[in-house]
């Protein structure tokens, strides 16, 4: 409700006093030779690509740096193992220790539920097929068995189907 009227008074949000937006590789990577504080919101919540890798091998070993992980991180991706405790991670070929404090923040994850998936599916008629493609296989096998009307696919690495 404080955005939304931020929204419709015509004010920016996210305009904020020293705020700084990078687009360009360099000029991320470059925050991590800066002396002061900062803090670095990146869109790779998995962190198993992008820039936010940059970030991690240049601030996990400092103790007075702490890192927050929004939403939801699979089994097997770099932010998994530094939520799940690991004392040492590999990061960009570099072997780094994880002595930052380490944060979740759940319920912020894009993605809707199970039950919220299939009421949306439900909603639609005349599918004659559902594609699954993203989740892990146990979890999407689950979904797909739950799924009513018409074919339900799941497909595999590099499979083709005509649409």
């Amino acid at each position: 409700p404080a955005v939304a009227e931020l929204f419709r008074r015509g004010k920016d949000p996210f305009a904020v006093l020293n705020l700084h937006f990078t687009r360009e590789r360099a000029d991320s990577i470059a925050i991590n030779e800066g002396r002061g504080g900062a803090i670095i919101m990146a869109g790779s919540g998995m962190a198993t690509g992008g820039r936010i890798q940059h970030h991690l091998r240049h601030n996990l070993s400092h103790p007075e740096s702490a890192v927050i992980f929004v939403g939801y991180a699979a089994p097997g991706t770099l932010a998994r193992q530094i939520i799940d405790g690991a004392s040492h991670v590999n990061v960009l070929g570099d072997t780094v220790p994880v002595r930052a404090s380490v944060h979740t923040i759940n319920g912020f994850s894009a993605h809707a539920d199970q039950s919220e998936l299939i009421a949306w599916r439900q909603g639609i008629q005349g599918i004659e097929t559902t594609f699954i493609v993203h989740g892990e296989e146990p979890v999407m096998r689950t979904l797909a068995g739950k799924l009513a009307g018409g074919r339900v696919e799941i497909p595999a690495l590099h499979q083709v189907y005509e649409i």
